[in-house]
């Protein structure tokens, strides 16, 4: 329930605090002082609209079944709205998201409006009988579970495979262009650690012309071997470090005379074109490693594509039983639904009657299978489509489906919130509607705007908007200022005696 709105710059209106009693509480005014605007506010208040005021508060008495996770909740709630250079929302002082708002009071806050002409669409309608169906069939809501798991594992199957089909239809290009990849580097088959040792060879051949002169004049000093050996033996002297640094020399020189050799046999244009394969690879791929590993990405790739056809076929094969398990389901879904809104066509029959309208009957097309089964439900009503409802009827309807849908709330646990539910309709009809919205009113706390004396006058509270050239105002009446704002529903701005009269006499 809501105890207490305080709203300060809200367009033309500038500041309104306001105390709400329980079960009726309706809006009249004349055209254009801001009713609608005042409840936008408060459906603001819950996530459902955009708030436009400066500062909006709302005090709540806490629904019985009301908890989060998320957020602490007193036992009176506040949600506060502050706008600046957007719209911030807080619950009891904690900031809160608008959509996580609107999902913690969805089941407590419900919303009817004469400028809304849906109401009608095959999920809500789905979703009445769902809910309905989980309160009376056990074995329904496990149903509805084991249905949606497996509809979204099959639509990912779905994806998988048009995934599949997609690469098939450009696979030729794929496998050609793996191919040409993987012959590009096997065709140079390069090694680890072979640009290392080409960049040594290439080093050493670019010496090989010194390396040769060098060995040419280092030979002459073995030519003074013999004279230093003689002259180790005439002063008897230790010579045995000459001649093992002489073995060591003649060792040194034999290995560069053949590395020499070597060399001058060397290819060396074989050697620089090896050397400008291979960085052709490491200028593409950053390095020899990197090359060699593309090289197995590329293989196994290709691999791959050749279990693209079996994977399919099993793809294929999976998709086709689970479609005929879904199928099963969605039947048995059906057939829950179908019996469930007969059901509730009956309970909707008494409302009907008291709205002046004739019995309903849901209509069910099977579809493709979606999320929730293989239904479309429409309504019918007296053999006309609600496409071809007239703004009065279309208005009734939807208030008995809220009606049916609400039947079960405990007392206090709900908000309604109807604009202009009432226009379009007779005087007869407006009294059916106004006895309706005054039954919910026993269970719910209804928030009303009307132009109708009948509902106007069946409220707990009343409440006039109006507006001058200063501002619009929210002035709660008493019992003579009801009868006076009455009669001007009924009588207009210069409401004569017979219009107070009657305005009497419906308060009365």
């Amino acid at each position: 329930m809501i105890e207490r709105l305080y709203v300060r710059s809200l367009l033309s209106f500038d500041r309104v605090e306001l105390e709400f009693e329980p079960g009726l509480v309706v809006f009249s005014g004349p055209s254009g002082a801001g009713k609608s605007v005042l409840m936008g506010q408060l459906l603001a208040g819950f996530g459902l609209a955009d708030s436009l005021a400066e500062l909006g508060e709302i005090e709540l008495r806490r629904p019985e079944g009301l908890q989060s996770d998320l957020y602490e909740l007193e036992a009176n709630p506040v949600i506060k709205l502050i706008k600046k250079t957007s719209v911030r929302c807080y619950l009891d002082g904690q900031s809160i998201p608008r959509k996580a708002l609107k999902a913690l009071f969805a089941p407590y806050v419900h919303y009817l409006s004469v400028r809304d002409r849906g109401g009608f669409e095959s999920e809500r309608l789905i979703a009445l009988i769902d809910r309905a169906l989980e309160g009376v069939e056990p074995a329904f809501g496990p149903l509805m579970i084991e249905y949606r798991e497996r509809y979204g594992i099959w639509r990912e199957k779905i994806a998988e495979l048009e995934r599949i089909e997609a690469a098939e239809r450009d696979l030729a290009e794929r496998i050609e262009f793996a191919r040409f990849e993987i012959d590009k580097i096997r065709a140079i088959d390069p090694k680890e650690d072979e640009l290392e040792e080409l960049m040594h060879t290439k080093r050493q051949l670019s010496r090989l012309e010194k390396i040769s002169d060098a060995i040419s004049r280092a030979e002459a000093i073995f030519a003074a071997e013999g004279a230093v050996e003689e002259l180790y033996t005439l002063l008897e002297g230790d010579g045995s470090y000459f001649s093992d640094a002489m073995n060591q020399l003649r060792s040194d020189m034999e290995a560069a005379s053949q590395l020499a050799e070597e060399l001058a046999e060397t290819d060396v244009e074989a050697v620089l074109d090896r050397l400008e394969q291979l960085n052709s690879l490491i200028k593409r791929h950053g390095s020899i490693a990197e090359a060699l590993a593309y090289l197995k990405e590329k293989e196994e790739e290709l691999a791959g594509y050749t279990h693209i056809e079996e994977d399919k076929s099993t793809l294929k094969a999976f998709i086709a039983e689970e479609e005929k398990a879904l199928q099963n389901l969605a039947s048995r879904i059906t057939r829950y639904r179908t019996a469930q809104s007969q059901e509730l066509a009956d309970q909707m029959a008494g409302y009907l009657r008291a709205l002046k309208l004739p019995a309903v009957s849901f209509l069910f097309d099977e579809v493709p299978l979606g999320e929730s089964g293989a239904d479309r439900i429409d309504l019918e009503l007296a053999g006309s489509s609600t496409a071809t409802l007239s703004g009065g009827e279309h208005n009734r309807l939807r208030l008995a489906l809220m009606a049916t849908a609400l039947g079960g709330t405990q007392a206090g646990q709900g908000v309604v919130i109807l604009d202009e539910i009432d226009a379009n309709v007779s005087g007869d009809e407006s009294i059916a509607i106004a006895e309706m919205i005054a039954d919910l009113a026993q269970v719910y706390q209804v928030f009303a705007i009307s132009h109708q004396p009948h509902l106007a006058a069946k409220a707990q509270q009343h409440i006039l908007i109006t507006k001058t050239e200063a501002a619009s105002e929210a002035i709660p009446l008493d019992g003579e200022g009801r009868v006076q704002e009455i009669a001007r529903i009924i009588g207009g701005e210069s409401a004569d005696d017979e219009a107070v009269a009657f305005a009497r006499k419906l308060l009365s």
